[in-house]
């Protein structure tokens, strides 16, 4: 028996919902939730939200630009022009704190504007404020002094949510014991959840094959060859 002509697979982009109804609340994240919706209450008018690749910071900041409008700035790309114009709007997200940092006297302008009440600002960051590479002393004690919100890896639950959720957005429909296979064995990061449901999305298109745990196993031995090269 020949075994099923694989579908060609039109590697197009997915867009993931943003919106607050689509933000899974657990233990590892509860304390970011909690920092945003207390933005009028944040010491100096400023704060900052710590995680890794895919814990959900750009979600949350995107979350929190909805809410009050805010406008969005990359750290490696804010101007003294862009800080200026942007803290106009009495809202700033500034991205990416750990990728670097374009002006730093402008961000130092930035957080003045905040301690005097004239903007509130959202900090990201994949690192924690000591281990940022700021040169500006005075910057780099403020940004130190802020107020964190650290999202933690996510738990079982969290992460069984997740599958649910990114599945549904590819209108997938996975079995719970799916679900529970991939959750055991995966690492434990939302980058990690991505990664598997495009790559199970793929390989149900190109097979022509409903999820199971075979197609799902299949997913997990194709993604650790690319990370280790094998």
């Amino acid at each position: 028996m020949t075994p099923d002509p694989q579908q060609l697979v039109l590697n197009l982009p997915h867009r993931s919902a943003l919106g607050l109804e689509d933000f899974l609340v657990s233990g590892s994240n509860g304390t970011a939730i909690e920092l945003i919706d207390g933005a009028v209450a944040w010491p100096n008018g400023a704060a900052l939200v710590v995680g890794p690749v895919g814990s959900g910071k750009s979600h949350l900041a995107h979350v929190w630009r909805a809410k009050t409008q805010a406008v969005r700035l990359i750290a490696a790309e804010a101007s003294e022009a862009a800080v200026q114009e942007a803290a106009a709007k009495r809202a700033v997200v500034v991205e990416d704190l750990d990728q670097g940092i374009a002006d730093e006297a402008a961000l130092f302008h930035l957080l003045n504007m905040a301690r005097q009440g004239k903007a509130l600002v959202l900090f990201t960051s994949q690192q924690a404020p000591g281990d940022l590479a700021i040169e500006l002393a005075d910057l780099r004690s403020r940004v130190r002094a802020l107020p964190i919100a650290q999202i933690a890896p996510p738990d079982e639950a969290l992460l069984q949510a997740v599958l649910v959720k990114l599945f549904l957005d590819r209108q997938l429909a996975v079995e719970p014991d799916v679900i529970g296979y991939l959750v055991v064995r995966m690492e434990r990061s939302m980058a990690a959840a991505n990664e598997i449901a495009a790559e199970v999305d793929r390989l149900g298109l190109a097979m022509r094959r409903r999820i199971t745990k075979q197609l799902a196993q299949t997913a997990l031995k194709n993604l650790e060859n690319r990370r280790t090269g094998s």
